[in-house]
């Protein structure tokens, strides 16, 4: 009984019900079909595609970036989550360090986190002073306005989550030894600045958020329906991207098909099961 109230209210509150994997599934599959035909766009036009992707720790970036990418080619789409900088990296231009990582003619490039680390991470954590973090904010507006100007598509999403749900993902990432690599000390801390880290972002926004290069915001507390509703608004906001696919010539083979045949010294390792 207490399930149902729980479950009428939230309805009641006009939040949906989280969605279910089969559904997410379903919906899905029909996305990779329209993301495809956008790799073979960009492919066709030569236009290039970055995807900022920021948000909050747990708040679901790599899962996003990953139901984008899992169907194209990594040659073509590659997804760029870089370490923390080095000491030569700390004493060139902030930007310096992502602009290896544009995107070419005919590419996608996703970033998960970006250069606007210094917008959050770095800010509300004392990586670097308020000074840099200001100069950055009057800097960023600029440099995307020159990554639009040479033609660049370029999409900003913040992922947006409540602290009781991001808590619940801390502690399944505590609790599953194959999410530990999700976990590190500066997440463990940054559970404490919840409120700061949300007055970083609305200066970020403030600052940041141009006609050029707007941000759309994403609430990813249902992470497959925040996924599906990111993927969606990308796929709208593109120009028309159907560009019929080249027909395949794929005659028989013209003899029996061979078998693997090893004559040397090697030979494949024994099968498991």
């Amino acid at each position: 009984m207490p399930d149902d109230k729980k479950r009428k209210s939230k309805k009641a509150d006009g939040v949906p019900d989280k969605l279910g994997k089969a559904t997410y599934l379903e919906q899905l599959a029909g996305h990779e079909i329209a993301l495809n035909n956008m790799a073979r766009w960009l492919q066709a036009t030569g236009k290039r595609l970055v995807v900022v992707v920021e948000g909050r720790d747990t708040a679901g970036k790599g899962g996003v970036i990953s139901a984008i990418t899992g169907t194209l080619s990594p040659r073509q789409v590659k997804a760029v989550a870089l370490p923390k900088p080095t000491d030569r990296e700390k004493a060139q231009w902030y930007f310096q360090r992502y602009v290896p990582h544009l995107p070419a003619a005919g590419e996608m490039v996703l970033f998960d986190r970006s250069w606007y680390n210094r917008a959050g991470v770095e800010r509300v954590m004392g990586y670097c002073t308020e000074a840099e973090a200001k100069t950055f904010l009057k800097q960023a507006p600029v440099f995307e306005q020159m990554l639009v100007d040479d033609g660049i598509l370029l999409f900003k999403y913040w992922l947006t989550v409540d602290q009781a749900q991001q808590e619940e993902r801390f502690a399944e990432r505590v609790a599953d030894p194959l999410k530990h690599w999700k976990l590190s000390p500066i997440d463990l801390k940054a559970r404490a600045k919840y409120a700061e880290y949300g007055k970083a972002r609305d200066a970020m926004l403030k600052a940041t958020h141009t006609r050029h290069a707007p941000w759309t915001l994403v609430d990813f507390n249902d992470q497959r329906r925040g996924r599906l509703t990111l993927i969606d608004h990308l796929l709208r906001h593109l120009p028309d991207t159907l560009v019929p696919p080249e027909p395949v010539d794929f005659p028989p083979l013209p003899g029996k098909a061979l078998q693997e045949v090893f004559r040397g010294p090697v030979k494949p390792i024994r099968p498991v099961g």
